[in-house]
Parts: structure tokens; sequence; C-alpha cells
């Protein structure tokens, strides 16, 4: 792990912090690595059941480091493989949307252009009323990162979606609550503890394979043609999960009224056909 990211694991809930405080955790190489590592760490990990995102110091992130001034997002003439001119920001978040585990992003302070659009893959956003967040993009002259385009209008509408990038406003907590960006808004020192309790919650009542294949589901048919597809994969999902052990267990421990004993774990018993719709290529 990179030591511009600290990792931690107390009773089945990851904690990935941004540990860049002096640069208000901007994103910068070694950064954007150790995300993606704490990913696959949380993915292989069984004993993870859900994952909280939070900045170390006074913000969140704030977006994209600028240390290279004007040329900040120069990358030269890339005209080659279109590999080279992949989106950083837009490679994390697919790497944070194919995550096996829920995660909760935990706001504790400014969060801006990528700092921002890497939580909308995240299932869950925690914000403290004293933060302030924007999609900056157009205000510096580029456009929206991260696939930004395809999840914040699906999270929040078009119309809020356009106003917050067309503008480039950098806005206050209560405004992302009221335009649905945000779960919960709190004092700054009630943000992780508030994430924490709904990670637990998540960690202590789901069978950790139903969590995993939950997750995909809903996100997944945002892109849907039609509710059969949801239909289709939902009915081959349940006749599967019904078979095992979990599903015995879940029954068992709500007639009896007790805790669940859940012993199914992802790293070995997801369905064979799982994932079911593979990530497209890139160029395609």
């Amino acid at each position: 792990m990179a030591e511009a990211v600290a990792y931690s694991l107390t009773d089945g809930v990851a904690t990935i912090t941004l540990n860049r405080p002096d640069r208000l955790n901007a994103l910068n190489d070694e950064m954007y690595a150790g995300i993606l590592a704490a990913f696959d760490q949380t993915d292989a990990d069984d004993g993870v059941r859900a994952v909280i995102v939070t900045g170390a110091g006074r913000a969140f992130c704030a977006g994209a480091d600028l240390g290279a001034g004007a040329r900040t997002f120069d990358y030269g003439d890339r005209v080659g493989d279109p590999e080279d001119h992949r989106d950083r920001g837009g490679l994390l978040v697919l790497r944070i949307f194919r995550s096996l585990k829920p995660v909760i992003a935990a706001i504790n302070g400014p969060a801006v252009g990528v700092g921002l659009s890497m939580t909308l893959p995240m299932d869950v956003r925690i914000m403290a009323d004293s933060a302030r967040a924007g999609f900056v993009f157009a205000a510096r002259g580029i456009v929206p990162d991260g696939a930004a385009s395809w999840f914040l209008p699906r999270i929040v509408g078009v119309s809020q979606a356009l106003e917050w990038c067309l503008t480039g406003r950098v806005f206050a907590a209560a405004e992302a609550l009221a335009g649905g960006l945000v779960r919960t808004v709190c004092p700054v020192d009630e943000v992780i503890a508030v994430a924490t309790r709904l990670a637990r919650e998540i960690a202590t009542n789901v069978a950790p394979v139903s969590a995993v294949l939950t997750r995909q589901l809903i996100w997944q048919m945002l892109g849907a043609d039609h509710p059969m597809v949801a239909h289709r994969i939902d009915s081959r999902a349940i006749y599967e999960t019904g078979q095992m052990a979990d599903a015995a267990e879940g029954v068992a421990a709500f007639l009896e009224k007790r805790p669940a004993n859940w012993t199914l774990a992802p790293s070995r018993d997801l369905p064979g056909w799982f994932p079911w719709r593979p990530e497209p290529p890139f160029a395609g």
C-alpha cells in the first residue's frame, strides 16, 4: 500500500484513508496506485464486509494535484494506442464500481473535481456540514472525468447534474443533500461514526455473497433497457443462492430470532456465471 493511502480493518469494516493532508489529499500517481491496491485488498479479503473511504486532515480530496500548473491536464501528443490517453479518474472510478464489497464515502471536508466524481460509484455518501463540493471541470477548461456523465445524472437527475457541471460552482453540504447527492449531512466529528454504524449494519445483517450480488445487480440494471433484463438475472441468482447454505441459515435465523451465522465467502462461493456482464473494452 502506498504511503499516500492508509488502510485499516476493524470488525469487518475496512477504512481507506486518502493520506496527503498537506496537499488536501489531492490525487497524484502514488495515491491513484494506493487506492487501486486498497480495493484489490478489500475484494480479496473475506473478512472485509464493507468499505469506508475518507480523507486525512481537513479535506476529503481536493481533486487532481495541480502541481504542474497550467499544463496539469496536458498529457502531450498521444495519438497511438487509445489506452495511452485513458482518464485516470475513470480508471479509478471503474475499479470502485467493480468492488465486490459495499462502499461508503465519508466526506469529511472539501471534495472537488475527481475528488468528488470518485465518490459517485460508492454506494452511500455521508458529508460533513462544513464540507463543500464541486464538479469544477468546465471551470478549468476540461470536461467531467471519472465517467461522471454516466453516474451523476443517474444519482441526482439530469437537470441537477447539468446545473452543477455547467456552472462549475463549489456548493455547500446542504445543497448536496437537497440535490440527492448525499444521504446524510452531519457535524464533521460525526462523519466517520455515522459511516461506521451503516457499514457495521451491512456487515452484520446480510450474507456476504448476497451483498456482492445485490450491489452489482442494482448498479448494472441502471443500464438495462427493460425490467425483463433484471427479471432474467434475478431469477438465475435467486435459483442458485436459494440452494446455498446461507439461504437456509438466513431463514432459520429469522424464525429462531437469532443472529445469522453466515458460512459462504465471496472468494470461493460466488456463482460460476458471475460477473455476468464483463466490462466492455476501452477501445470499441
